[in-house]
């Protein structure tokens, strides 16, 4: 069985976090060492995904058939290795992030995993970086996992570049719970509950909301 660690979802106990992860795909030695290093960094390591939603990430990449993928938010880099893991040799992902630091570690995971040459790691505002994106740019897969007030700024700059049935997946979309409780009204609830109806509402996508770490939704482009 998995290493039982404190697990991103507030629903589950450290226990059955582990016992979740140890009958999905585990995370491998290149990953484990990811967690560990960044683990290392103190309480800032929350932000990383947790072992079961990167396992899902390589899974939900395969099966789309993803060749073309983008990430707004990389941190260490679990993310992206998973991300990465899941295209073709050919395949792409975009990665887009202000830290210099933090995905310097993720460029040694990359690299000891054999999956750097998929990868296009740009240091910028990734609202930059997105208005910067030729005009015919589309993706197949996009992950947003960065601040929260920008959930939707990131949501409509990617939909248009979005193929028909592509996916885009939103991180932290429960917030410990949070998002339910009348008297939580910080800056990154309130934003999030905003952003989760306006999803919720929104015509042009399919979504569902899956109680996986600390929430995840799933939008299909119609």
């Amino acid at each position: 069985m998995a290493a039982v660690r404190p697990p991103k979802s507030f629903l589950l106990s450290p226990e059955l976090a582990g016992y979740l992860v140890a009958h999905g795909t585990p995370p491998d030695a290149v990953q484990e060492a990811l967690i560990e290093e960044t683990a290392t960094l103190g309480a800032v390591a929350g932000m990383q995904i947790a072992p079961e939603q990167g396992a899902f990430l390589t899974v939900l990449t395969r099966l789309i058939g993803a060749r073309r993928a983008i990430e707004i938010g990389t941190f260490t880099g679990y993310s992206a290795l998973c991300i990465a893991r899941g295209l073709p040799a050919d395949g792409r992902l975009v990665c887009c992030d202000v830290s210099e630091e933090w995905t310097a570690i993720g460029r040694r995971a990359w690299g000891a995993a054999g999956v750097a040459d998929r990868i296009d790691l740009r240091i910028a505002p990734a609202l930059q970086t997105l208005a910067a994106l030729p005009a015919d740019t589309t993706f197949d897969l996009a992950f947003i996992d960065a601040d929260k007030p920008n959930y939707p700024n990131y949501f409509e700059a990617l939909l248009p570049k979005m193929r028909d049935n592509g996916v885009i997946l939103v991180d932290n979309v429960l917030w410990d719970g949070r998002v339910v409780k009348p008297d939580a009204d910080d800056e990154n609830t309130v934003a999030i509950r905003a952003f989760n109806d306006k999803v919720a509402n929104d015509t042009r996508v399919d979504t569902v909301m899956l109680p996986i770490a600390d929430g995840l939704t799933l939008a299909r482009k119609r």
